[in-house]
């Protein structure tokens, strides 16, 4: 029997994380290098509201852009089998953390000043647009339960190239590569 055909159906790696964490960084090399493809669900959300999240907030609000990406996340957990970018708030659904139950998912937990400057105050992120470092502190008190509760494995990735953030999480794992 083949890895591939052994490994339960699902993501091989499913990130969560912050915003300014490195998902979707560390998710691409991560796929590249276990010769499977990346999945990101914010850009599922935008092609599927064919605008981007800053506007779907703006012309539809908040509740609209987490149903969106509630339904997003189902269908890449149920239909997507390589490295799999969640959203930051993907987390505070509570359907979607059961649905994340059992899977390898790995928590990229990143130092606040490393995530302001890798967000940068000036990129279109609608929950950090007023005041973005005490915004981010605040979604990490509230969100950092969760996303400990869904991880197999917590990667600090302060400190650190997505390079060795993605080895970090194939050791978590105890992944091999392609």
């Amino acid at each position: 029997m083949t890895g591939a055909a052994a490994r339960p159906r699902g993501p091989a790696v499913v990130l969560v994380g912050p915003p300014g964490s490195g998902k979707s960084t560390v998710g691409a090399l991560l796929a590249d290098r276990l010769g499977v493809p990346a999945r990101d669900t914010d850009a599922d959300v935008e092609r599927t509201a064919g605008k981007p999240i800053p506007e779907i907030f703006l012309d539809e609000g908040e509740a609209h852009f987490r149903a969106l990406e509630a339904a997003a996340v189902r269908e890449a957990v149920t239909g997507h089998d390589g490295v799999l970018s969640l959203g930051g708030g993907a987390v505070m659904d509570a359907g979607t953390r059961a649905l994340l139950t059992g899977l390898p998912v790995v928590f990229l937990d990143v130092p606040l000043a490393d995530a302001v400057r890798r967000v940068g105050l000036d990129t279109p992120r609608p929950l950090l647009a007023v005041n973005p470092r005490q915004r981010w502190r605040a979604l990490m008190e509230e969100r950092r339960p969760l996303y400990t509760e869904v991880a197999r494995a917590v990667v600090t990735t302060g400190d650190r190239t997505p390079g060795e953030v993605a080895q970090a999480v194939l050791d978590a794992l105890e992944l091999t590569t392609a």
